[in-house]
């Protein structure tokens, strides 16, 4: 890889990273309920769970999408029920008037598993492999450095949102705020959804 193409991954990586989407949205609200510290294993399932991803886009999935189309249809289908259904539940994390957050956070293994169902993972990690892994490294090697480098990236990138949800709660304060501002994630979490539902 040279050191122009290392540089625009770096880039790509960090601008698809940082702006939002379903997974910094949750992450915003996982800060927001549940604190940093209990937000970490959803933030690490995010950026390692999505390497993983990245690498296997590259090395094996491009190609049978290209030879089974009906799969992006599928795919579609069901990132969508379950992004609605992810909604759902952070809407109501916070009964109307409870005094504590209810539900649990993310765990590594669930944060991991929802990137195969995140739209916008599956538009980073094509877009990624598409542009940027080096032709002269072997699908393979090629593959798996796209991916190491977007992982050294995403983790820092995700973590800034999981910390402004905590920033967040301090002018929350009461349990009606916090349904509120859960409510707001939910519907922006379904609005995320637009993108990809029309293209």
């Amino acid at each position: 890889m040279t050191y122009e193409i290392l540089i625009a991954l770096i880039g790509f990586a960090f601008a698809s990273s940082v702006t939002p989407g379903p997974n910094n949205l949750m992450l915003m609200a996982s800060g927001a309920n549940y604190g940093l510290r209990r937000t970490v294993p959803h933030m690490l399932g995010i950026s390692i769970g999505h390497a993983f991803m990245v690498a296997m886009v590259g090395i094996v999935l491009l190609q049978i999408f290209a030879t089974y189309p009906v799969l992006n249809i599928a795919l579609k289908v069901l990132s969508a029920a379950y992004m609605l259904w992810l909604a759902w539940k952070i809407a109501n994390a916070v009964p109307p008037e409870a005094k504590k957050v209810t539900g649990k956070p993310f765990t590594f293994l669930q944060a991991a598993a929802f990137q195969w169902v995140n739209p916008k993972a599956w538009f980073m990690a094509i877009t990624a492999i598409s542009a940027y892994a080096p032709q002269d490294r072997g699908l393979i090697i090629g593959s798996v450095m796209v991916a190491v480098v977007f992982a050294a990236v995403n983790l820092p990138s995700v973590t800034v949102w999981a910390w402004m949800g905590v920033q967040v709660r301090r002018w929350l304060g009461t349990a009606r705020r916090l349904r509120v501002f859960n409510v707001t994630m939910a519907v922006l979490l379904v609005v995320s959804l637009y993108p990809m539902l029309t293209h």
